[in-house]
């Protein structure tokens, strides 16, 4: 790896809403990186918001500019695989917008890629910057709620009209938990481990849907469960997180504010980074000698940047990788057991 401290030429591929919002504003605001390229098809709507980088319409296009050493690919899921492939073999360093792929048998090769073309890979695991993943965090590392025996975490949303998306498709990589379940998945394995066990409910609920969306999953540990839950018929959304334990719990309502301050390009107020405000604070329940005391916990600041300031670091050699591709493996594998264990109706062992 190079220690050099000059900018790394960033490629990012798709400009669809994970490229638009996720990933261009962010780069763009990581010391050390420069995005300098971006593969649209079609449109300009990239060339309007980012005037700095070019804008070409193909990946080959992209790689022909060898000054470019990371490549972020922000396309349909079903393309991750291939197109990963495609710029490690060109000798470019890849970070994959979540899900790693469309299957564990697709993704795990790419690891044998990475290292044979000595290059770094990585998932987009963002919701390990979230706020309230991080309050959560830091609430059972502090044994606040005491021995935990068990959390609920929940993306709900709702959106009762279909949009006519690819995710919406009865296609490998659509429906949402494969956009979700990364998240919520990887965000427990953070905090637990690999359970035991999954039990999956993965159903589709709105009129004329074909892919799913909604799902229930449990994940089985020694004395505690993992409940993780995503539905887009959500009209008046539950706790995003609920953390039970033999001395407390902890109750957190509302989404980390990142995505909707990125979405609509800052302009709403507070920069996109801030804390959260009081108002969206989590509350701590402590059983006392006169019975329980509740006080409202601030909300860490949450930042998608240090995913990127960390590639950045590992790129240069001076960090070691936070998102390896044996963790993103590791979250295949858990949504394709959650998905077999709803078609057979029974918990499924996560087997060696």
């Amino acid at each position: 790896m190079s220690s050099t401290t000059e900018d790394i030429p960033v490629g990012l591929v798709g400009f669809g809403m994970a490229g638009r919002v996720f990933h261009a504003p962010v780069i763009e605001r990581v010391p050390g990186l420069r995005l300098t390229t971006i593969v649209q098809r079609t449109g300009d709507t990239a060339a309007s918001l980012h005037p700095d980088a070019r804008v070409v319409r193909s990946v080959d296009e992209l790689l022909a500019d060898e000054r470019i050493r990371l490549v972020v690919i922000a396309t349909p899921n079903a393309s991750h695989a291939d197109l990963a492939r495609c710029c490690l073999e060109a000798g470019r360093h890849v970070a994959i917008d979540k899900p790693f792929a469309v299957s564990s048998a697709e993704a795990a090769p790419l690891a044998d890629v990475a290292r044979r073309s000595e290059r770094l890979l990585t998932v987009f695991h963002n919701r390990r910057w979230d706020g309230d993943f991080l309050t959560v965090r830091r609430v059972i590392e502090q044994h606040a709620c005491g021995r935990v025996v068990l959390v609920e975490s929940r993306f709900e949303r709702f959106r009762p009209k279909l949009k006519g998306v690819w995710r919406e498709r009865a296609e490998p990589g659509g429906g949402i938990l494969f956009d979700l379940g990364p998240h919520l998945i990887d965000q427990a394995v953070v905090l637990f481990g690999l359970p035991d066990a999954v039990t999956g409910d993965v159903r589709i609920e709105r009129d004329d849907a074909v892919a799913d969306d909604a799902f229930d999953l449990t994940l089985h540990y020694p004395g505690l469960r993992v409940l993780l839950r995503a539905s887009v018929l959500a009209s008046a959304p539950g706790p995003r997180f609920v953390v039970r334990g033999t001395a407390g719990s902890y109750v957190k309502y509302h989404l980390d504010p990142q995505e909707a301050r990125l979405a609509d390009g800052g302009r709403s107020a507070g920069e996109f980074w801030d804390q959260e405000p009081r108002e969206r604070w989590g509350t701590l329940t402590r059983a006392t000698d006169a019975g329980t005391q509740s006080q409202a916990l601030p909300t860490e600041a949450g930042d998608y940047r240090l995913f990127y300031a960390n590639l950045r670091d590992a790129i240069r050699g001076t960090a070691p990788l936070a998102v390896t591709p044996e963790q993103a493996l590791d979250v295949m594998r858990l949504l394709e057991l959650a998905a077999e264990s709803s078609r057979q109706r029974r918990t499924l062992a996560l087997l060696p």
